[in-house]
């Protein structure tokens, strides 16, 4: 994302609208498969069988989804000028000139004002969620996407609030040991996909993005085998702990297995530089969805207590 500033480059004059499908490119609709999480809190709970409960999660699934696009929008106006000298976001809808910055950002204001409208709809709560989602968004823009580690971060919690989203938009407790697995996941993936940024760019990477001249493989690594330490960890606990106060025992404990076989692969991808786009490894790859389709077995009969 890219710094908020009122120096947007001026766009060639445009002959009318810009097309659709160059639009919802722009939303970046195959990352909305990140917003899932919302649905975490809610599933551990195990309340997504009341009709209620399952509506609220929906209303924050869309909630995010808006207001990832709004930042995608607006950010992608403010980046032009960097995506147009990446091998790849050169042919995003904005940098090759399929729509102006004018008309993204305006749709990008439309779509948080939106995101934070509709909020409204689950409980007045979340919408401090999704506001403060958006808060988050505009400090990295402005200044945290420059400092070293502190990226890092800043984009990892963005997960982390979309976890938080699902259990404020129904209501239910969350624990800590679950917000310490979604934090340390996110901060493997989030370092993975620098990781992966850093071998494609090679000498160029500080030129897109300037903290990946401050970063070295070794150190990236580094912080991928704390994170992924840390996210095992915290995961066996919380597996122990929910089994001894909800569902089947057996069933917690049992979904350990897929979860650290998961991560495990998911760190061999990495280590061959293929997390520039998580949300398209994570589908793409047959092992890892048969052991998050494993894991969600074990979870699910854990949950109800099968």
């Amino acid at each position: 994302m890219g710094a908020l500033r009122s120096d947007v480059p001026e766009d060639e004059p445009r002959h009318g609208p810009p097309a659709l499908p160059a639009l919802v490119r722009l939303a970046r609709p195959k990352q909305w498969v990140k917003n899932v999480l919302v649905i975490a809190a809610p599933g551990a709970a195990g309340v997504l069988g009341n009709g209620t409960a399952l509506a609220r999660t929906g209303i924050a699934f869309a909630c995010f989804c808006l207001a990832a696009s709004g930042t995608y929008f607006l950010n992608d106006a403010l980046d032009v000028d960097a995506d147009r000298r990446h091998p790849t976001k050169r042919l995003r809808p904005i940098a090759s000139g399929e729509v102006s910055s004018r008309t993204a950002m305006t749709g990008g204001v439309v779509l948080l004002a939106g995101a934070i409208a509709l909020s409204f709809a689950a409980r007045w709560q979340l919408s401090l969620v999704v506001g403060g989602y958006l808060l988050q968004t505009i400090v990295y823009s402005v200044w945290l996407k420059h400092e070293a580690v502190l990226d890092l971060a800043c984009v990892a919690s963005g997960f982390v609030l979309r976890t938080i989203a699902g259990g404020v938009a129904v209501g239910v407790s969350i624990s800590p040991w679950f917000l310490i697995v979604a934090g340390s996941a996110s901060l493997f993936m989030v370092t993975g996909k620098r990781h992966a940024e850093m071998v494609e760019l090679g000498d160029q990477a500080g030129g897109h993005r300037l903290t990946l001249d401050m970063y070295s493989r070794g150190f990236l690594s580094y912080v991928r085998a704390v994170a992924s330490s840390v996210t095992v960890l915290a995961y066996c606990l919380w597996a122990f702990e929910k089994s001894s106060t909800v569902g089947s025992p057996l069933w917690f404990e049992l979904s350990i297995v897929p979860f650290v076989l998961g991560i495990l692969r998911y760190a061999l991808l990495l280590e061959q530089g293929r997390g520039g786009a998580p949300e398209e490894l994570v589908l793409s790859d047959r092992v890892l969805l048969a052991m998050g389709a494993m894991w969600a077995v074990f979870f699910a009969l854990a949950v109800h207590n099968f």
